[in-house]
């Protein structure tokens, strides 16, 4: 499903107009992902945890040249599903 998929299911489901829907959906986005930035969680009861890891530095290989390389420490986003979630998608 892609953002505009969601804007149409919404538009579809509320009636709300699709500019004002576009203008929510965005704005959730946007505050997500300025929180994500922050190293801030996100919980949306009953669909998961949006979050950050910090991935620690580590040495890697690049094949086509046969030479080892450093990887630097980063932080990435993750996502851990509800439990509630899990069952419905598994049932």
């Amino acid at each position: 499903m892609t953002k505009a998929d969601l804007i149409d299911a919404i538009y579809k489901e509320t009636g709300i107009a699709k500019t004002e829907v576009t203008q929510v959906v965005e704005s959730m986005i946007s505050n997500m992902r300025n929180a994500m930035i922050e190293k801030n969680s996100i919980y949306i009861r009953g669909f998961g945890t949006f979050g950050i890891k910090h991935r620690a530095a580590k040495t890697g290989r690049n094949i086509t040249k046969g030479t080892t390389i450093q990887i630097e420490a980063r932080d990435i986003p993750s996502f851990k599903p509800s439990k509630s979630l899990l069952e419905e998608m598994n049932n």
